[in-house]
């Protein structure tokens, strides 16, 4: 076992703590107690959602394991929190092989890369997440490593370095990316297996958010558990975190079970409304409507007048506003659709009326 490559909180003989990384567990530190950890599936049968990747994997891991060969590079792209780390878990355990974890940021140098590398096993799964911010001095190293399993190793320097080439055991590298147009073409088409998580539906979320009740030994009904589904962003990470804070407004203002009702109450508490935006999300919505009249306004405005980052805004809240129809963005800036207006209880203004959406995009 390589503590080295997992979570570095993890202590050698901390056994129980190892086995829940390499289940994808406590990658990201999003587990609140050791407990609940175990809240990642750990088996295809037990992901819920993505049924299309799903089944390609299905038939990837059954192709790999008749052969006995490592499972051929996977890329999983998509915005945070819908999966890809614990798909990347899920592809060691169902392989029976070591999950070593990293990130983008963290391979600063070359040497970096080639200290993991060399000390995979056959068939191991690297994971390196948000592989987009690979340098290109790191990325060059995976491109040998990946194809011909070979590493180049420059020994000394000046006019006495030389190159040395190790041949590595097969391995399956797994990489994740919210951005996948920054991911340069050379690296992209080394995976055998590029696939896109998409956001989840109400049913698939109710079902994940009544598998982790099941698993923290919370009590829910099926409407207790649709109403945090629904205000959950299509997100499971969301859906968990909201059934953590339900289940605590549960303990303490009820009978520690969790119904509709005391979903609804819990989530007002927590500032999550029923269409699932917090507070950072309608002060976006209060003041693009009101203070800058609908707009259009520069992302750089609109993040300064609520006192966020503008990569924050616009990787953060703006796709979520995007897809609910609530805000667009156009070439002269950020614009108001009559949804948010009408979120916010504003009046919509005529320029913003449905019928009038196509004149946004003019000039």
């Amino acid at each position: 076992m390589r503590d080295e490559f997992l979570d570095p909180n993890i202590r050698a003989d901390d056994e129980s703590a190892v086995s829940a990384v390499l289940a994808g567990g406590a990658a990201g530190g999003e587990a609140d107690a050791d407990s609940e950890v175990g809240l990642r599936p750990q088996a295809l049968d037990e992901f819920v959602g993505q049924r299309e990747l799903k089944e390609h994997l299905t038939i990837v891991l059954e192709a790999a394991r008749k052969r006995e060969q490592s499972v051929d590079h996977l890329l999983f792209a998509g915005p945070p929190g819908l999966g890809k780390t614990t798909l990347a878990g899920i592809v060691a355990v169902e392989m029976g092989v070591q999950l070593h974890i990293t990130s983008g940021p963290a391979l600063e140098r070359a040497g970096d890369l080639a200290a993991i590398l060399t000390k995979l096993e056959e068939g191991d799964v690297l994971f390196i997440d948000e592989i987009h911010r690979l340098s290109r001095s790191v990325e060059e190293i995976l491109y040998p490593a990946m194809e011909d399993f070979q590493l180049d190793i420059v020994v000394g320097k000046g006019p006495a370095a030389s190159s040395i080439r190790l041949t590595m055991p097969p391995f399956t590298l797994v990489g994740a990316t919210t951005r996948t147009g920054m991911i340069t073409g050379p690296l992209r088409d080394r995976f055998g297996l590029v696939a896109r998580l998409d956001y989840y539906d109400t049913d698939e979320l109710r079902m994940i958010v009544e598998r982790a009740a099941g698993i923290l030994d919370v009590d829910i009904d099926t409407d207790g558990a649709q109403q945090i589904a629904r205000r959950s962003r299509g997100t499971p990470r969301i859906a968990n975190r909201l059934l953590r804070r339900v289940r605590d407004f549960a303990e303490v203002r009820a009978d520690g079970s969790i119904t509709s009702t005391v979903a609804a109450e819990g989530l007002a508490l927590f500032g999550v409304d029923d269409r699932g935006l917090d507070k950072v999300d309608r002060a976006i919505l209060s003041n693009l409507c009101g203070q800058f009249g609908g707009g259009p306004v520069g992302l750089s405005t609109l993040a300064i007048s609520i006192g966020e980052q503008p990569e924050t805004v616009e990787d953060v809240y703006e796709p979520f506003l995007i897809t609910q129809g609530m805000i667009a963005r156009t070439p002269r800036g950020r614009v108001a659709l009559a949804a948010a207006y009408e979120h916010v209880g504003l009046e919509v203004p005529p320029s913003r009326a449905p019928e009038n959406a196509a004149t946004l995009f003019d000039g």
